[in-house]
């Protein structure tokens, strides 16, 4: 049997799904984000994650949908507990999307009204106080926003680790 004949196996594309899925979010979470704030000055990384975040969600959400429809007939089962190997992969969908259509573009009006709000002021938001009550709501807006995204980010990086998890057990080594 060839080894070309394994890419026609939905089972091949579940795995690079997953692996996309698990390895791009570990990279922009712990490496490239972290790595870009520590290494740009402020505006060019919040004009950086502007950028890079709509694409991202965009592959966070379509990857679970890949996962869902490759998802392998040998792990279908009655059980309980393979039914929620697909509600491991209904959370990552959901979290992703969440970012996508919801926070995400909030943050980015959130930082479109900082811009303006940082021109009135003639101070950027991250400059020291004092602050207008106008840019001290705003930034305590992007700020709740911020860490709402990356809490639905890890519970859907906890899923993806938890189907890591189950995808190994089927491993035979």
């Amino acid at each position: 049997m060839s080894s070309l004949s394994a890419f026609t196996s939905p089972a091949t594309y579940h795995v690079l799904s997953y692996g996309t899925l698990l390895g791009s979010t570990f990279f922009q979470s712990f490496i490239g984000g972290i790595t870009a704030y520590r290494a740009l000055p402020r505006a060019q990384f919040s004009s950086l994650q502007k950028a890079i975040f709509p694409p991202y969600f965009v592959l966070q959400s379509a990857a679970p949908v890949a996962l869902w429809l490759t998802y392998p007939r040998s792990l279908l089962s009655p059980a309980a507990a393979d039914k929620s190997n697909l509600y491991l992969i209904g959370t990552m969908f959901v979290t992703a999307l969440l970012n996508l259509v919801y926070v995400g573009p909030q943050t980015t009006e959130v930082m479109r009204l900082r811009k303006h709000q940082e021109t009135k002021d003639g101070k950027k938001s991250w400059d020291e106080g004092p602050h207008s009550e106008e840019m001290v709501k705003l930034n305590k807006r992007f700020g709740l926003l911020h860490a709402v995204s990356s809490l639905v980010n890890m519970v859907g990086l906890g899923a993806m680790v938890w189907y890591g998890a189950v995808l190994g057990r089927g491993l035979r080594l």
